[in-house]
């Protein structure tokens, strides 16, 4: 039986995210319709959440983070409790059959303990042989490694002592 393509994107370095939305708004271009739900993120203030009323009705952002950091040692039971909200929120997505599925941050929601991999596994395996789905973060389990059709490991090589984060471009 035909299974979803999955693709992870993980590693320490920068670009991971800012990927997979070169990906999403590719397929806007084709009309294709594009889910992101951000697990560890609830900024609204962040170009990928803002621009979503200009790319109507083929790009949607749903986040299931608050603005605050989340302590990746001793996650709270709120933190836990948004994480596993937000998959069950991706398996009523995954009902709809869209063309691209990205989960933002969910190979470190998994790495900290707010999702369980188990459960994240049984979630792929009902997606939509037509949907590609996208998985991003650092410390991806090998479990998950192992089951994508694509793995892309993104390392920093360089970066300024100094550095500021600039808006519209990494964030």
């Amino acid at each position: 039986m035909p299974k979803a393509k999955i693709y992870v994107w993980t590693g320490t370095g920068a670009g991971k995210t800012t990927s997979a939305l070169g990906v999403a708004l590719r397929a806007v271009g084709h009309k294709q319709k594009v889910v992101v739900i951000q697990f560890m993120k609830g900024r609204k203030d962040i170009g990928e959440y803002k621009v979503q009323e200009r790319l109507r009705p083929y790009y949607k952002v749903y986040q299931f983070g608050k603005r605050s950091w989340v302590n990746l040692k001793k996650p709270s039971k709120e933190d836990i409790a948004r994480a596993n909200n937000g998959l069950k929120f991706a398996e009523l997505i995954i009902r709809q059959k869209p063309d691209l599925l990205i989960m933002d941050e969910i190979n470190l929601a998994i790495a900290c303990g707010l999702l369980k991999i188990k459960d994240v596994m049984a979630l792929l395996d009902k997606a939509n042989p037509k949907t590609a789905v996208y998985c991003i973060g650092r410390f991806a389990p090998k479990e998950l490694i192992t089951r994508a059709d694509f793995v892309n490991e993104v390392r920093l090589l360089k970066r300024p002592k100094t550095w500021k984060a600039k808006k519209g471009i990494e964030y």
